[in-house]
């Protein structure tokens, strides 16, 4: 700040929250009927001239009007951006979208919700990435679906639910299905999926007792089908809503090319706990501008990220909001922070 009077100030004000709103260039004669103060446009030139010395703002075009570049959104966000409030139909909304206070509400349509949220009140995608809940068991269930196929339902302790199709061994019964089951059911209930796998290895004497052949397949082959799901989305999993947002505005192959790179970053497991550890850096909301982050340095894109906790303040996840770098960073950040609080109530309630 100490770098800019309050005319240069003025100005670059201006020019950045004209950016953020329309992603237009913005003159010296347009400027000149915005500001509180009369000038003329030689004169804002002059200062446009100072500005980008400074590194703040350029030209895109030769005799064209100004955006700000990288380092002067960054420098906007951090000494001009005043930190909006939340209206009281902006909190019910997210309220009622994300219901952490109803406790019937499955925790995967919170999450789906939050995404969803996050993605309508920005011009980005909305995400959230969440650990693997290795919630514990509380129902199993086998549905044929025909003589080789049944679908294997796991539903968790918060009412999540995992469906997965599963081969059935050849001439298995209905009430084997349902012995399989009930198997399942007295010996896994209340544990994670860790934990009743051990407990099942432990168990084979009992299980050659009460249980037949085919129905001991069955019993395996589930365990093998819920585990191996858990393994393959590993430790931690992304929600993104809202991508369709991205293309807007997108024009010519360079956009599009940048666009397609930031898909490509999205679909890797490993940006994934790389944008947790981002969101980990600081407290509360985190703003990560264009090659500010090096994983979607490439794309250009911005990220306004949070992390939210569960009951032991312990890290299990993030929600953000990642788009151009002309975000409406004022609006978005509350409402990123009163999300990942929401969520936060969410993942510790009993």
């Amino acid at each position: 700040m100490k770098m800019l009077d309050d005319r240069s100030g003025e100005i670059f004000r201006r020019i950045v929250e004209s950016y953020l709103g329309t992603g237009e260039p913005l003159g010296s004669r347009s400027l000149s009927r915005l500001l509180p103060m009369s000038l003329s446009p030689a004169s804002i030139r002059n200062v446009m001239s100072d500005l980008e010395e400074l590194g703040l703002i350029y030209s895109p075009h030769v005799s064209a009007g100004r955006l700000p570049t990288q380092q002067g959104l960054r420098f906007f966000v951090d000494a001009f951006m005043q930190i909006g409030a939340l209206s009281e139909d902006e909190r019910r909304q997210i309220d009622r979208q994300i219901s952490p206070d109803n406790r019937d509400t499955p925790v995967e349509n919170a999450l789906n919700g939050a995404s969803q949220l996050l993605s309508s009140a920005s011009r980005g995608a909305g995400l959230v990435i969440t650990a693997k809940n290795d919630s514990q068991v509380k129902h199993v269930e086998f549905i044929r679906l025909s003589p080789e196929k049944a679908l294997a339902v796991l539903v968790g302790d918060r009412d999540e639910v995992e469906n997965r199709i599963i081969s059935l061994p050849a001439g298995i019964t209905s009430s084997q299905l349902v012995a399989a089951a009930n198997f399942l059911n007295a010996h896994m209930s209340g544990l994670t999926l860790t934990e009743a796998g051990e407990r099942i290895a432990r168990l084979k004497e009992t299980i050659r007792t009460e249980l037949d052949q085919l129905s001991r397949d069955l019993v395996e082959r589930g365990l093998a089908t819920w585990s191996g799901a858990a393994d393959e989305d590993g430790p931690t999993r992304l929600i993104v809503r809202g991508r369709a947002n991205l293309l807007e505005g997108v024009d010519g192959a360079e956009d599009l090319d940048r666009l397609r790179m930031l898909f490509d970053d999205l679909e890797k497991k490993e940006s994934l706990s790389d944008i947790l550890n981002l969101a980990e850096t600081g407290q509360g909301v985190r703003i990560y501008i264009g090659s500010e982050n090096r994983l979607f340095s490439l794309s250009g894109s911005s990220l306004v990220v949070a992390p939210y906790r569960n009951s032991e303040d312990r890290i299990i996840g993030a929600v953000g909001v990642i788009g151009p770098t002309r975000l409406n960073y004022s609006k978005i950040v509350p409402m990123v922070d009163y999300t990942a609080q929401l969520m936060s109530k969410l993942a510790g309630k009993g």
